[in-house]
């Protein structure tokens, strides 16, 4: 009878012990919501559907949970509220109620992560600068300037080798082929704005055209930032290659195949899912 007393005394004890364990493990794992169109550009396309893949694999390997959505008016407060984390992986919202909903989170605390095409705006486009808060306070870029063409590799600086998202880069390597932009704004003379990666001259000529604006000689091209008032960060990667020439539509590139950029964007995303802030 003492025997079994002492046995069941030490099942209680493990299942006590692993169910503390688990109860922290649970409230340790953070949530991420990614929004995205995936309806124009078969290169946004194909990041979409790559960056939808990998974020569901790094989920399971680092212990957070990855939702994904292309129903945009989800972007109320009330299911905000279910996440830690935002990724706009190829787009912005555009009614106000959701641009709303999304200024009210960030502003609350919550994180963001945007990718590439989610920081064009351009008057007149389909994608106006009619959101001033979030091009000019948020993202502090304004208006897109230019791009290169065609996607091609950059080498990239490591801008802060202290910043959480980049302390574990070299301070030089090979990006993934990319189209890459040029801001209206000179990020450079923003105080809230922290640069962590740009172009480094040893890439240029950065481009191959056919047109000659569209291959860049010299400049500062800012690439990864923050703003140090929230918890985001910007990555201008995420356009793969395509094979627009012959009409295919094939993939010629994969962003989430090149492991250092990879290495960014998920030091970053565990940094923003953290509950202590870098404010």
């Amino acid at each position: 009878m003492l025997k079994f007393i002492r046995t069941s005394l030490y099942f209680a004890l493990v299942f006590c012990f692993s169910f503390n364990i688990n109860a922290q493990n649970k409230r340790s794992v953070f949530k991420v919501i990614a929004f995205y169109a995936a309806k124009n550009d078969q290169a946004h396309i194909s990041f979409v559907h790559e960056a939808n893949r990998w974020f569901s694999e790094m989920s399971a390997r680092y212990g957070f949970q990855y939702d994904s959505t292309q129903n945009w008016n989800n972007l109320n407060t009330g299911f905000l509220s279910n996440y830690q984390v935002v990724i706009f992986l190829d787009t912005r919202p555009d009614s106000l109620p959701q641009r709303l909903a999304f200024e009210k989170y960030m502003e609350n605390g919550g994180a963001w992560m945007g990718f590439h095409f989610c920081a064009f705006a351009l008057t007149p486009s389909t994608y106006p600068q009619n959101w001033d808060w979030y091009h000019n306070q948020f993202l502090g870029s304004g208006q897109y300037g230019s791009n290169t063409w065609r996607p091609t590799s950059a080498n990239l600086k490591n801008e802060a080798p202290d910043h959480p998202a980049t302390k574990n880069l070299p301070a030089l390597f090979t990006s993934a082929p990319n189209e890459w932009y040029r801001w209206q704004n000179d990020l450079t003379k923003n105080s809230d704005i922290q640069i962590l990666l740009s172009i480094d001259t040893t890439s240029f000529p950065l481009g191959t055209g056919p047109k000659q604006h569209e291959i860049w000689y010299s400049g500062y091209y800012p690439v990864v930032w923050t703003n140090k008032k929230y918890k985001m960060i910007y990555i201008n990667m995420g356009h793969n290659d395509i094979d627009y020439e012959n009409h295919t539509n094939k993939e010629l590139s994969f962003s989430f195949e090149n492991k250092t950029q990879s290495k960014l964007v998920i030091d970053a995303l565990l940094w923003l899912g953290k509950k202590t802030t870098h404010k």
